[in-house]
């Protein structure tokens, strides 16, 4: 499942700002909610803050076992 669109994102996160993960794959963005869940009949999306500013590679394909960043699991 390698394919290049399961590549994570790169992203700024911001101390105490809270953010959304896209948990159903059919945001516009992918990587973060836009409420396209809603009618597709999916389940909502993760919201998560971080304690510090910093940089985060997202998960795209849905398959992480540490759900919103990456595992890399998109290449088993």
């Amino acid at each position: 499942m390698s394919d290049k669109k399961f590549t994570p994102v790169k992203v700024a996160l911001e101390k105490d700002k809270r953010y959304a993960w896209c948990t159903c794959g059919h945001s516009e963005t992918n990587v973060f909610c836009d409420g396209s869940h809603k009618q597709y009949g999916k389940p909502g999306s993760l919201v998560f803050q971080v304690d510090e500013d910093k940089e985060a590679r997202i998960c795209t394909c849905k398959l992480t076992n540490n759900p919103p960043y990456c595992d890399g699991s998109h290449n088993n």
